[in-house]
């Protein structure tokens, strides 16, 4: 048998097909167990992270209307995109949205981003999102 700890992918494969061929003696349920925990956790980091960039360029973009841009733009329709899909791939992400712990350390992140992405202190933006999801995630949005 292949170890998890040593080639995850051979482990992936080799639980794959004892599964295909119902070896489920087999199986090594507590890593399958932990690797799909894995597969929810990377959809919200990747939500996370979609989200944190998308609100970043939204703050440079009220905050510095005299850089904006085609790559800017592009950036903030790519995100809203990305993060649209990601909900309704999977729509239990949703509820990541109505987590009253969730937007505020994806606003720190934005923060994060903007910060060192202008130049500004943080204290020249504010200290919670001000905008909702569907400002946010709205392609008539351009906040000024």
């Amino acid at each position: 048998m292949q170890s998890y700890e040593t080639d995850v992918i051979a482990w992936a494969n080799e639980q794959a097909a004892f599964i295909r061929s119902g070896r489920f003696d087999l199986l090594d349920l507590e890593h399958i167990a932990d690797e799909i925990e894995d597969v929810g956790k990377s959809e919200q980091r990747e939500l996370e992270s979609r989200m944190a960039i998308l609100l970043a360029h939204l703050i440079k973009w009220q905050y510095q209307p005299d850089r904006r841009g085609n790559s800017w733009r592009h950036t903030i329709t790519e995100q809203r995109k990305r993060v649209i899909q990601r909900i309704q791939k999977t729509p239990s992400l949703k509820a990541d949205l109505n987590t009253l712990n969730w937007w505020p350390g994806i606003w720190v992140d934005a923060l994060d981003i903007a910060t060192r992405e202008t130049g500004f202190l943080y204290e020249r933006f504010p200290q919670e999102c001000p905008w909702e999801y569907s400002q946010i995630t709205n392609t008539d949005f351009w906040p000024e």
